[in-house]
């Protein structure tokens, strides 16, 4: 007898106040596994505050968040981390002192069973090793290993950031803002490499983005947040024909 797979993200009343402002009102979503899913709005519509509450950053005030069919609602970030969570952030997160090899590496070397220990050098050949330079040569960073984080350019940052969730064991991936601050020459590589890192790890992907562009070659489904709610979830044609969505997020109407 067949089993239904639960999808690998659902939403469900997800609602945040604070103070008297409400940030987020009955918020549902389903995610697929494996797809990637856009996530659009006007400023202030509450795209980044909806991945800080699935992310644990923020607690929601009701409703509930399941990562493939588990009650996630009260984990805390760690915790979610290892069950397969993972993130990146408007400004670039990553160690800045360290090298950009030594970034990856210590992902790798978690996934692996290992810590976050940076006080030994790393044997050559060592798997952690292997795999970081592994994915730093299919994010195209191969020859920046030995430099540290803080010096590459931002487009190069947001590249070190994927090849360190390729080198995690997330199966659910946030994206916020990925293309944020990246010149026009480095969005193609950008977009070629949350291709591949859906691919390599057959993730799911939900990336908050303002270059609908981008989202429209990329994404299989749109999710148009306004005002804390969500308008609209479809197909990226259906949802910029959508004359709700053109009123909210275009400020016209067809």
């Amino acid at each position: 007898m067949a089993t239904s797979v639960p999808p690998a993200l659902r939403i469900a009343g997800l609602g945040l106040r604070i103070g008297g402002a409400t940030i987020l009102d009955n918020v549902d979503l389903e995610v697929a596994p494996g797809s990637i899913i856009g996530v659009i709005g006007p400023n202030g519509a509450g795209k980044t505050t909806l991945f800080n509450v699935v992310s644990g950053v923020m607690r929601p005030t009701a409703g509930t968040v399941e990562m493939d069919g588990a009650d996630i609602t009260s984990m805390s970030v760690p915790m979610r981390a290892r069950a397969g969570l993972g993130r990146t952030f408007q400004t670039s997160n990553y160690f800045p002192r360290l090298s950009v090899l030594e970034n990856v590496r210590i992902a790798a070397q978690v996934s692996l069973g290992g810590n976050y220990s940076v006080l030994h050098f790393p044997r050559r050949g060592d798997e952690a090793t292997q795999r970081a330079r592994a994915h730093l040569t299919s994010v195209g960073l191969g020859h920046r290993e030995h430099d540290l984080a803080g010096d590459i350019s931002h487009g190069d940052k947001r590249k070190l950031e994927i090849a360190v969730l390729l080198a995690t064991d997330a199966q659910l991936v946030l994206l916020d803002e990925p293309m944020a601050g990246v010149g026009s020459g480095d969005v193609s590589g950008l977009v070629n490499n949350i291709r591949t890192l859906h691919a390599e790890k057959g993730c799911t992907v939900l990336m908050v983005e303002h270059h609908i562009d981008v989202l429209m070659g990329l994404v299989d489904k749109v999710a148009v947040l306004n005002f804390g709610h969500i308008i609209a979830f479809d197909t990226p044609q259906r949802v910029m024909e959508d004359p709700v969505v053109q009123r909210a997020y275009l400020g016209t109407a067809a």
